[in-house]
């Protein structure tokens, strides 16, 4: 029978991190990387049966989701978050795609997310295709400074049951959560060398694209609310990009 880990890595995700590491319980192996957590994240984890690394956060976040893939022993590799949860529905289909006697190196997921006290069903939010599991040495995280991802060798299939994601847990983690996006989403923008002016309608249409072309309206409150929240979101890195020293241009010739 095939072998499975599940690599996860943390900053500061105490509040999150018993469902977590509970719903990952099953696997053959539990890879939890601490990332430079100044919480009670790294004593919270040592409650459950997991492989502790410690080691500094990277701010980009593929370097520490590469390290903890690296750790990993078994046939397959999933990648699960601190603020996910793996459901029993979803760990079956799991156990029975790894058993398959033959077949695709990866296999890509839908997420399900839960915002303002709902699950969203609109908006970009669902069914957010996560690339998660695959055979050990198969794939590897790309170096992007935000939205990592994993490139695979071999052909990839899908899988049905969703994974859970709870990515806020109360108003002081998304203010955290917006400066370090607006951070990196900033510094993304500057080696892209970004027009300022494309930067300043980003939040628009990130929003007018997510609860009108996606639907999110339809989601009610929530939606309404999630839309303006990825808004603020983009708007803080946007501002945050607004501030860089503009990186000069070529010199002029005289006498033109």
């Amino acid at each position: 029978m095939p072998t499975i880990s599940i690599a996860m890595i943390a900053h500061n995700e105490e509040k999150n991190l018993a469902r977590a590491l509970a719903s990952a319980a099953w696997a053959d192996e539990v890879i939890f990387a601490d990332c430079g957590s100044t919480d009670g994240t790294a004593l919270a984890a040592r409650d459950f049966k997991v492989k502790f690394f410690s080691r500094p956060n990277s701010r980009a976040v593929y370097v520490n989701k590469q390290f903890a893939v690296d750790q990993a022993s078994s046939d397959w590799v999933f990648i699960q978050d601190a603020d996910e949860e793996i459901t029993p529905a979803l760990r079956g289909e799991l156990k029975r795609a790894i058993a398959a006697p033959a077949g695709a190196a990866a296999f890509a997921l839908p997420r399900r997310n839960f915002y303002f006290g709902r699950w969203l069903r609109h908006g970009g939010k669902y069914p957010d295709i996560q690339l998660r599991l695959f055979r050990r040495g198969a794939a590897r995280f790309l170096p992007l400074p935000v939205h990592e991802r994993l490139e695979v060798d071999g052909e990839i299939g899908t899988l049905k049951e969703p994974l859970l994601h709870y990515p806020y847990s109360d108003a002081e983690d998304m203010r955290k959560k917006r400066d370090f996006y607006a951070e990196i989403l900033a510094s993304s923008y500057a080696l892209k060398e970004r027009s300022r002016l494309f930067i300043f309608f980003r939040p628009f249409t990130r929003f007018l694209s997510a609860y009108f072309f996606r639907l999110g309206f339809l989601d009610g409150t929530e939606g309404l609310r999630t839309a303006l929240l990825d808004f603020g979101n983009v708007m803080a890195a946007a501002l945050r990009y607004a501030n860089y020293p503009k990186v000069p241009g070529p010199a002029r010739p005289k006498g033109l």
